[in-house]
């Protein structure tokens, strides 16, 4: 009988991780210290549970690399997008899901499998020995932190990531706001009213920025210095960059026209994205925040249509820790220094929900090949998940290493297209076409 195989942390990664190597057979033990030890930002003790967004982002697999990362684990059995297939939203050409139906769906999916067990006790050291992956997100605990950080010599790396506020449905004021996806985009009807539009003018505009701006906001800790993340930026750290940042950025007006008054051009938009199936709730996109509670209920309520908003939930910060993966692991995604560790997720320094999943994909696979005594092939750096592995093996410089979505700029580039903005589409399709075969014939390959 072949070793059990110890994933560390619960959520996309280890849910992904788990998956992968209980289908192919191995016994699995899967730790996840919540609801018994909770953390800043998660609700429940189930797996998969999404916090921040209910959002994988684009859905597109011939111009997107996020979208191509979702066809690469649709095509490789993955549970994650499976799940989100079951669950999604209407969110014009995104992938959104129902996100609390989903983590109970991944939870039960996952428990009921016999070669799974779940333990809720917190690893709170390194192990000496077995087969080990530490997924445990950005959120890791103190304790463990500190072990990963003496075992590797270096301080903890971290940025600081924003939640966006959810708001009930039924108290938007549906004579001002409207129903439309930008650009009209989606298939249906219902993909194309995914979104909920607050418009605003100029002067309404100039009037937010100055309340956001002045807004109380939570202050770090002093001496703390760990920055953010560019793709996950407070509302009002954009502010401070400039005014004009939001309208040209989550506020932008472009794509869409006020049904209640359709030749008068917004000069800024809000919008907000379904939340859950019932469209009961819905999620302020963009709209991260630091602010202190009650200024977000005083500064979002300034949003036309918002003026009588009730939140679900208010938007908050927290500390995202991460690896130096580029000096710590091997292409295998083992640490140099205890090669019976694997690291998966966003604590390796991905970001975002997909790319997390990806990893603990690859690092489920990685663990099975190697306590089965079979060596895999290497992911081919024209893929989605190869580009991004590569990146956190070895491909980033390590002196200058920070999260990473996965993006069109970590591909080898295909020789013999033009360049420029008017060949972009067909650059892309090229890198996706590529990125397709050479990813199916991995697969074959495994």
């Amino acid at each position: 009988m072949t070793e059990p195989l110890h994933i560390v942390g619960g959520g996309l990664a280890g849910s992904e991780a788990a998956w992968q190597a209980a289908s192919a057979g191995l016994e699995v033990v899967l730790h996840e210290m919540r609801p018994q030890v909770g953390t800043f930002a998660h609700r429940t003790g189930h797996f998969a549970e999404m916090v921040c967004s209910n959002s994988f982002r684009s859905d597109d697999d011939e111009q997107n690399a996020v979208g191509l990362l979702h066809w690469e684990m649709r095509a490789a059995g993955g549970l994650i997008m499976a799940t989100a297939d079951r669950h999604r939203l209407p969110a014009g050409g995104a992938l959104a899901v129902d996100r609390d139906p989903f983590a109970e769906a991944v939870t039960d999916t996952l428990t009921s499998l016999p070669n799974i067990s779940v333990s809720n006790e917190e690893i709170t050291e390194l192990p000496d020995d077995g087969q080990w992956i530490f997924a445990t997100g950005p959120l890791t605990s103190e304790a463990l932190g500190q072990a990963i950080a003496a075992e590797t010599g270096t301080d903890r790396l971290a940025f600081f990531d924003a939640i966006a506020p959810i708001v009930y449905a039924d108290s938007i004021d549906m004579s001002v706001a409207w129903a439309q996806s930008r650009y009209d985009k989606g298939d249906t009807e219902d993909e194309q009213r995914a979104y909920i539009n607050c418009p605003m003018d100029k002067a309404q505009y100039d009037a937010f920025i100055d309340a956001l701006l002045a807004a109380d906001k939570t202050e770090f800790h002093a001496g703390e210095t760990a920055g953010y993340f560019d793709g996950c930026l407070p509302i009002e750290v954009m502010a401070e960059r400039g005014r004009e940042t939001l309208r040209h950025g989550p506020m932008k007006p472009v794509g869409l026209t006020n049904a209640h008054k359709p030749d008068e051009k917004a000069h800024a938009v809000v919008q907000l994205r379904r939340d859950n199936k019932l469209g009961t709730l819905l999620n302020i996109v963009g709209f991260q925040t630091k602010m202190k509670y009650g200024a977000q209920v005083d500064v979002f309520r300034m949003i036309p249509g918002l003026e009588n908003a009730q939140f679900a939930r208010l938007g908050g910060i927290h500390r995202n820790t991460f690896l130096n993966s580029p000096s710590l692991l091997d292409a295998q995604m083992r640490l140099r220094s205890r090669p019976h560790i694997r690291f998966a997720g966003q604590v390796t320094g991905v970001e975002g929900y997909v790319e997390s999943a990806a990893m603990g994909l690859l690092a489920g696979r990685l663990a099975v090949a190697q306590i089965q005594g079979r060596a895999l092939p290497p992911v081919p750096d024209t893929t989605a998940t190869g580009a991004l592995v590569t990146h956190i093996t070895g491909g980033a410089e390590a002196r200058t290493f920070q999260p990473m979505n996965v993006n069109f700029g970590l591909f080898p580039p295909v020789e013999g297209l033009k360049g420029g903005r008017r060949g972009r589409k067909d650059r892309y399709k090229a890198y996706t076409d590529r990125a397709k075969a050479d990813w199916t014939a991995w697969l074959a390959a495994c």
